[in-house]
């Protein structure tokens, strides 16, 4: 990796102007709406009842001053990897001998669905969440190359300059194929990582003699198959034409807001509705991110750099899977097994894809427990 020799970390602050909340305001009472979906649930993508609504009260009832106040009681901070800044969460812990535990979100996240888990975390580590290059606060990378693996050599890179030599990490989501390349790529680093959304393939073996498959491989596949059949188009444009869908979504408020809030009713254990899983002030929180910093092109080219084109190698280094019941893309103990060096397996009793936001105090208990052991 090109690092550069610039290894100054400065404090950072949210800080929003004012002239971007009022564009912002300005747009949402402005947009203009489709005709409404012909079907009364969910499948056609968000319905228009619920985003206006959900929009009328972004415009008028969110108090984003209140909630910006509310994430910089973080300590959060800047600093330049490999030509890029990186925007950070940092937050000690004041227990003699904690572990530093690194956080990483994915898409449509960012670091505020560790807003929950940070001060109850903080009590047994030193817990640092960095926002994924082109996502947030952090840069956005100006040539292509910033996939799955260069960010896991970032993120190494960013604890060594915080003075960690050795640290726990956890991931969901894109958050997880990074933890796992920081596992493949930087061993000897990691006390042990811990995931909500294990990166293993079904077992060749398994797929060639349906009589092998368990109650659990079959859930799995199952879970594969809808996946590929109903949710996988968003990832298609994202991987495909970054672009080209990011004009729509830098433009529209609207539209980033419909675009990411159908995820989180898919992807959430939400009994069909985001807001039954996931607060509406804090699923606007992460939304304000996309838009704020115009992220949506951005973020949506981490999919063109590393969807399905990463290459599972093995991660010999101690993992824990926290496997919340309605998480999107499902694997087996037993696949698991295959590529990490598996020393806990968890099955929670509810939540999903957004573990932080959904059931916060499982997933503490979990890396609690883990490393501690």
């Amino acid at each position: 990796m090109g690092e550069t020799r610039d290894f100054r970390v400065d404090p950072f602050r949210i800080d929003v102007a004012d002239e971007v909340l009022d564009d912002l305001r300005r747009r949402l009472r402005a947009t203009r709406w489709p005709d409404r979906e012909p079907v009364d649930d969910w499948s056609h993508g968000t319905p228009l009842g619920y985003l206006q609504e959900f929009c009328a009260y972004w415009a008028d009832g969110y108090d984003w001053r209140a909630r910006e106040a509310a994430l910089n009681r973080f300590d959060q901070f800047t600093t330049p990897i490999d030509g890029i800044d990186i925007h950070f969460v940092h937050a000690r812990s004041e227990a003699p001998g904690a572990l530093p535990l690194l956080l990483t979100h994915g898409w449509p996240g960012s670091v505020t669905e560790f807003a929950r888990v940070i001060e109850p975390l903080r009590e047994t580590f030193h817990v640092v969440c960095p926002s994924l290059p082109g996502f947030g606060f952090s840069g956005k990378p100006p040539k292509t190359g910033w996939g799955v693996e260069r960010i896991a050599d970032a993120w190494a890179a960013l604890m060594d300059r915080l003075g960690y030599p050795r640290f726990g990490a956890h991931g969901g989501d894109w958050g997880a194929f990074v933890t796992s390349a920081l596992g493949e790529r930087h061993p000897g680093r990691l006390a042990g990582i811990h995931l909500t959304m294990p990166i293993a393939p079904p077992d060749p073996a398994d797929l060639a003699d349906p009589d092998r498959l368990d109650a659990a491989a079959r859930e799995a596949l199952d879970a594969r198959r809808r996946y590929d059949a109903d949710e996988i188009g968003y990832s298609i444009l994202q991987s495909t034409r970054p672009q080209t869908v990011g004009y729509g979504l830098t433009d529209s408020p609207a539209g980033q807001a419909a675009w990411i809030l159908e995820k989180y009713r898919s992807w959430s254990d939400c009994d069909g509705h985001p807001e039954n899983a996931i607060g509406r002030d804090e699923l606007i929180d992460n939304v304000m991110l996309y838009w704020v910093t115009a992220s949506a092109t951005s973020s949506a080219r981490l999919y063109r750099e590393s969807f399905r084109k990463v290459t599972p190698g093995p991660v010999r280094v101690p993992t824990a899977v926290a496997a919340f019941p309605k998480e999107i893309i499902k694997t087996t103990r037993r696949w698991a097994a295959r590529r990490y060096d598996l020393v806990r397996w968890t099955d929670m009793p509810r939540g999903g894809h957004f573990a932080a936001l959904e059931q916060p105090e499982l997933l503490v208990t979990d890396l609690r427990e883990f490393f501690a052991a």
